[in-house]
Parts: C-alpha cells; sequence; structure tokens
C-alpha cells in the first residue's frame, strides 16, 4: 500500500524526491501520512480536492482487495 501511495503521488508532483509517506498502525487499521514539497501540495490536492479524493479511493479500493482499512491523510 506505502509503494503504491508513493508510485502515485510521485508521478503527481515536480519534486518526487521529498514524497514521503509514513505507516501508522491503529485499532481500526493502517493510516498513511502523505508529505509532499510544499510547491507540490496544490498537485496533490487538486481542484476542488478531486486528485486527493482519488488517491483516496485508489488506497481504499487496494485495503479492500487486502481486507484492511487505510486511511491516507496528506500532511504539511
Amino acid at each position: 500500500m506505502k509503494e503504491l501511495i508513493e508510485l502515485v503521488s510521485k508521478k503527481l508532483v515536480e519534486h518526487p524526491e521529498d514524497v514521503q509517506v509514513r505507516v501508522i498502525e491503529g485499532d481500526h487499521g493502517q493510516s498513511y501520512e502523505l508529505r509532499v514539497h510544499e510547491d507540490d501540495m496544490g498537485r496533490i490536492i487538486g481542484r476542488n480536492g478531486r486528485v486527493a479524493k482519488a488517491v483516496r479511493t485508489l488506497v481504499g479500493s487496494a485495503a479492500a482487495k487486502l481486507d484492511v482499512r487505510a486511511t491516507l491523510d496528506i500532511v504539511e
């Protein structure tokens, strides 16, 4: 899952070397924190949050296939 988030994010941003994904294990599944270069925040979030929603949908679909719960948080 972490690799999927990194792959998609690196293709979207201008500074792929600054993409970081952190996994947080919780009681209700896994949470992923995505950090990107501050200039790339707009690219990851997209207009009206469309790109962020699409990436979260991919993560949700992959998690469902693996029968786990996963959430994606985009942080500065």
